[in-house]
């Protein structure tokens, strides 16, 4: 009887991941084998190196250079940005918070559940005007100003999984290095962090995945103007809102043009993640 549950139930996990498996796959086809017409035909370089997107122009153009670039520069900056608070946080929960810290895990789990486009009219409200009258500006809705945005949408995702990392750690380690004279300060710093770091690089990955990915939120703050950004403080367009503003009402080449944006986006994604594990595996093998 036990034998044919666990029949049963292996059947049933092996239909889920084959489930996703064509999932994924369908959607790669989807988007590869349209998005390889408009390459064929407009060109991979002048697609991707062109700095003007003039689509519904006499002799459209699409060339999405400065939307890779701002792609980048949010990405990046909100990165940078999130790090330190993120690393912080988990640090304060994994080692220095007691057992009543659940009402910050409670806060931090609720982050993570906000619709983004709460977080797009929060932004809106909030950080723009801010923003404008802190840096004195012209416009508030800028790169500047959707990196700080996302920074705030991709903490629980670095805290939670940092965190867990963290107390992965042997407590044997902890206590051996306090044992041998090291502060509590010294531990962390030089002892349980540095293991934990796989961890730690996999919250930044999922966190700049979900950063380079996110649509509705950035397109309320960003400005959404499809040139090269010369100032973090001006507006600019990201290859996500490139997708959302004009799939509507795009047809033919257009529509084409925009679904080899996914295309592209979704070859960011993965070399970002090749770049993020080599990172990885070289610190795994210092250690």
């Amino acid at each position: 009887m036990n034998k044919n549950r666990e029949k049963i139930g292996e059947i049933i996990f092996l239909i889920a991941a084959a489930l996703s498996v064509i999932l994924i796959l369908l959607i790669i086809y989807f988007i590869f084998s349209e998005g390889m017409k408009f390459v064929n035909e407009y060109g991979l370089l002048s697609f991707i190196k062109g700095k003007v997107w003039k689509p519904t122009a006499s002799r459209a153009k699409f060339g999405i250079f400065p939307m890779i670039i701002g792609s980048i520069i949010v990405t990046l900056l909100s990165t940078l940005i999130a790090l330190p608070f993120g690393l912080g946080t988990s640090i304060y929960m994994a080692y220095y918070a007691k057992k009543s810290y659940s009402p910050l895990k409670a806060l931090i789990n609720l982050m993570a559940a906000i619709p983004s486009v709460v977080y797009g009219f929060f932004a809106m409200m909030v950080l723009v005007p801010l923003v404008k009258e802190v840096f004195d500006v012209r416009s508030g809705m800028n790169m500047f100003t959707a990196s700080i945005l996302l920074a705030v949408m991709i903490l629980p995702t670095m805290v939670n999984i940092s965190e867990n990392s963290l107390r992965q750690v042997p407590k044997s380690f902890y206590q051996g290095s306090l044992a041998l004279g090291a502060s509590k300060e010294e531990t962390i710093h030089k002892v349980m962090v540095p293991y934990a770091k796989s961890g730690i690089f996999s919250s930044i990955i999922l966190a700049v995945g979900r950063a380079i990915g996110e649509t509705m939120a950035v397109y309320l703050v960003i400005g959404n103007q499809p040139a090269l950004p010369k100032s973090i403080f001006r507006g600019a367009r990201t290859l996500t809102t490139n997708i959302v503003l004009e799939m509507g009402y795009a047809q033919g080449m257009h529509r084409q043009a925009l679904i080899a944006t996914g295309m592209v986006l979704f070859f960011f994604i993965l070399l970002i993640n090749i770049i993020f594990n080599i990172i990885r595996s070289r610190s795994e093998k210092r250690l």
